[in-house]
């Protein structure tokens, strides 16, 4: 076992200690939902309004601080958002995504593996609005 999977292992029992703790011994669904269930929704939505796959991809790549192929991999495994983000190295920037995804203010959100999914649907969610790539990526 490489040490890139011990820690993100390590994280992972770590996140799902936390998210009991948070949801009272109840882990929300989306925790344990994979990826790659909810990434045609995210292209599908964004298609809709003229916009594409590959920006789909640019801004998951920007904001978890995986490469293509690390992207690809976890869509082909089917990993969950826990593992997802818990492999990820979360853009610094991530902190500057503001604003509300269906009436929840992503920056009031408490639980940090829930925040982070907020933080990806508001991105996905400000380039389906046509916001240019430049301010939804906080450049």
């Amino acid at each position: 076992m490489s040490a890139r999977s011990v820690r993100i292992a390590l994280v992972s029992v770590a996140l799902i200690s936390s998210m009991r703790r948070t949801y009272s011994g109840r882990m929300h669904r989306i925790f344990t939902t994979s990826v790659a269930s909810v990434y045609p929704h995210y292209v599908t939505k964004v298609e809709k309004k003229g916009r594409t796959q590959g920006e789909v991809d640019e801004v998951i790549r920007w904001l978890t601080g995986f490469d293509q192929a690390e992207l690809e991999q976890h869509l082909a495994e089917e990993t969950t958002f826990a593992d997802f983000f818990a492999a990820a190295t979360l853009n610094p920037a991530a902190s500057e995504i503001t604003g509300s995804v269906c009436g929840v203010k992503v920056q009031e959100v408490q639980d940090p593996l829930m925040r982070q999914i907020r933080y990806l649907d508001k991105l996905v969610d400000e380039l389906s609005k046509g916001r240019p790539m430049e301010k939804v990526l906080r450049g």
